[in-house]
């Protein structure tokens, strides 16, 4: 019988000026009780996705809220879960970073200003209304595959680039209302501390995030349309947080439809209809290779080590180095 594994994403931003001295014994917490994956630490808080035995997760929450090295500073930490067969992660790691989710603005932090939280039983109301200008804060490929209704594409590609779009497109003058989402909470919980800081006074955002959203509210009331990209195996939900229709490449990690899959350009571990013609030469006889030994090792009845959930391209590192897993 195969161990379950219980996964659990968390964030929460508090002043933390020690934050670097939690680093060790947070890790070797987590080491102790053979529990995989990644902390980040910063001065502004705590952010992370870790997995392990359903008992090592609990024991590892309590440890967060109450052990006495905290000071107190996690006892409202919240968290996300999901379960797996297989440990998603190879190692443990604890990070110190300058920002737990990286928008690049010194002196921005919602431990500082925040806009004002909503829940998701009344994030309908909130963007029915009228006067609002409603932003989806994730990235350009998210957006693509789903998103709410009246949303606006700010068409970055990393969450650095929000403050310039920000600056760019609004002004507080003229936007007197604004709202804003993202998957987990985290991102637009951020943004709503940048665009306060620039003299928005009101400024909404989706308390644990689309997520959250989708797991709440009913379909039949919801506003979300399409399906919600999460960074792991799943690739997209739908509502109740079931697994959605899309696939991934394995070449650029863009999100796949299934009319993507049947198209001419799309060849399984090698490229999509969004990277057919950006491959180098090298790079198209390394994604060949590694596509052949997946094979061989799925006719062996092995999982080959460079499957999509563990590779990591180039775009990926990229995106996980700003801290948008969440």
């Amino acid at each position: 019988m195969q161990d379950t594994y219980l996964t659990t994403a968390m964030y929460h931003f508090v002043s933390l000026p020690h934050f670097k001295t939690l680093r060790e014994p947070l890790l070797q917490f987590c080491v102790s009780l053979e529990i995989k994956g990644t902390f980040l630490l910063a001065d502004e808080g705590i952010n992370g996705t870790v997995a392990g035995t359903e008992k090592s997760i609990l024991e590892l929450l309590s440890f967060l809220k109450n052990d006495p090295l905290f000071e107190g500073n996690f006892k409202n930490l919240s968290h996300k879960e999901s379960w797996s067969d297989k440990h998603p992660f190879y190692r443990m790691k604890v990070k110190l970073k300058k920002e737990i989710v990286t928008l690049g603005v010194p002196g921005v932090s919602p431990t500082k200003m925040v806009g004002q939280y909503v829940k998701p039983k009344d994030w309908n109301a909130i963007i029915s209304d009228p006067e609002i200008f409603l932003i989806d804060t994730r990235n350009d490929y998210e957006y693509a595959i789903g998103s709410f209704k009246n949303a606006i594409n700010p068409k970055t590609n990393t969450f650095r680039e929000f403050p310039d779009y920000v600056k760019t497109h609004f002004d507080p003058k003229k936007h007197k209302k604004v709202a804003m989402f993202c998957t987990g909470g985290i991102r637009c919980e951020k943004a709503s501390s940048y665009m306060m800081s620039e003299g928005f006074n009101e400024v909404y955002h989706l308390e644990g995030g689309i997520l959250k959203y989708l797991e709440e509210v009913k379909p039949d009331e919801s506003l979300w349309q399409g399906e919600c990209f999460v960074f792991d195996q799943r690739v997209a939900i739908k509502h109740g947080l079931e697994v959605g229709q899309f696939d991934q490449c394995y070449a650029c990690r863009y999100p796949l439809s299934q009319d993507d899959m049947k198209s001419e350009q799309y060849t399984p571990g090698i490229s999509c209809p969004h990277c057919y013609d950006q491959h180098t030469p090298e790079k198209l006889k390394a994604l060949t290779e590694r596509q052949k030994q997946v094979i061989l090792a799925k006719e062996r009845g092995i999982e080959h080590i460079g499957t999509k959930s563990h590779f990591m391209t180039k775009q990926k590192k990229k995106r996980l180095a700003n801290n948008e897993s969440v």
